[in-house]
């Protein structure tokens, strides 16, 4: 989706940042890795990177949390996306732990 709606994720990008190379950038990282599990060399790596993403990319979550109007949408899904994160955590460690 990165490359397909860039503007969606424009408002996860503080303005600081080069907002589209780092769309660009990120969803690079997320297409090699997500593909990087379907080959059984490359699964742990992935799901390494995967995880240190997921880490890496969590103070932009609580950072929507605490704007007036999230980019989310809304509050209450700006919230749950939180604990959510950890959810897809410990999801990939699982992948990491049974390749």
């Amino acid at each position: 989706m990165h490359f397909v709606k860039m503007g969606f994720f424009e408002h996860f990008i503080p303005n600081f940042f080069n907002k589209k190379l780092v769309n660009y950038l990120v969803g690079f990282i997320e297409l090699g890795l997500g593909l990087g599990l379907f080959f059984p060399k490359t699964i742990k790596g992935a799901a390494i990177g995967i995880f240190v993403l997921l880490i890496l990319l969590l103070p932009i979550h609580i950072w929507d949390l605490t704007k007036d109007k999230p980019a989310i949408g809304s509050k209450t899904i700006a919230f749950i996306r939180i604990p959510f994160q950890f959810i897809l955590m410990y999801g990939i460690y699982f992948v990491y732990t049974n390749a």
